[in-house]
């Protein structure tokens, strides 16, 4: 059982989970950048996509107003994790292209990305319009205001984004992620089994539902769900860390600490705003 004492930490980790989400599904650890283009595969491979973002970064020496070459080139930065890069390439074609809705929300996802919150909520806000509202804009949105604590403003996103896109995996665990924000942990599962159980659920989605049940104490049926994209010796070894700061660890240096381990590459429980919270 959970202590009143304890619980009231919880949502941080939860928190956690949501920054690391994919908005969009695109990238671990980032936002996404469905902003209506289809971008180039990028290579899996380390050594590969460093040599492509190198290729890449000559071409956008040599022509650094060119749209689609900073695009890509900030595309890849992001994959290497190099979030203050990246929003300077799409910050200076910004400038170029004030009212290009596709650059804006590029932009708003970097600065996300970056942790320039306030930043990425103005330009995120200029990067679609009513009338043509962008989906994936939205679900950034909504992870934004999660991240800034605005939980109820950041739901409103995610139920816009999900009348243009119904049953999207990624902004269904980006809703789910925020109720569990706020404590609402029967909807949070319940939002996240939806998510987990459509067709184009990734790892991350599922990794979030694994999170939310551990957090209600159902530890078994979260190893369950880890086990379906981790080896059993790791999804065990992931619910036993959140079942143990459950017990032990009452401090946000505590939950940060988790939240690291589970930053990383390979997914461990919760793991985006890309990014998301996905859009």
């Amino acid at each position: 059982m959970m202590g009143s004492r304890r619980f009231p930490a919880l949502p941080e980790l939860a928190l956690l989970a949501s920054l690391a989400l994919a908005l969009g599904g695109c990238q671990p650890a980032s936002f996404g950048d469905m902003t209506g283009s289809t971008p180039a595969a990028m290579p899996q491979d380390p050594g590969a996509l460093r040599a492509y973002a190198d290729d890449l970064g000559k071409k956008y020496d040599r022509r650094p107003d060119d749209k689609a070459t900073a695009l890509a080139y900030a595309r890849v930065l992001k994959r290497l994790t190099q979030y203050a890069q990246a929003t300077a390439v799409l910050q200076r074609i910004a400038v170029k292209n004030p009212h290009d809705l596709e650059i804006l929300a590029a932009y708003g996802k970097a600065l996300a990305d970056a942790g320039r919150l306030q930043e990425a909520a103005e330009v995120l806000g200029r990067a679609h319009t009513p009338e043509r509202p962008n989906w994936s804009v939205l679900s950034a949105q909504g992870s934004v205001a999660d991240q800034l604590g605005n939980h109820d403003q950041a739901q409103s996103y995610y139920v816009a984004a999900l009348k243009i896109v119904p049953d999207q995996p990624e902004v269904l665990s980006n809703l789910g992620l925020s109720y569990a924000l706020q404590r609402q942990m029967p909807n949070a599962e319940q939002t996240l089994r939806k998510a987990a159980a459509q067709p184009g659920a990734d790892m991350r989605v599922r990794q979030n539902l694994a999170l939310v049940l551990a957090l209600q104490g159902k530890f078994a049926e979260a190893e369950e769900v880890s086990r379906r994209d981790l080896a059993p010796i790791d999804a065990a070894a992931n619910v036993a860390s959140i079942r143990q700061m459950i017990a032990q660890s009452d401090t946000w240096k505590d939950i940060k600490t988790v939240g690291r381990r589970n930053a990383k590459p390979t997914p461990d429980l919760g793991r985006s705003a890309q990014e998301g919270p996905q859009g």
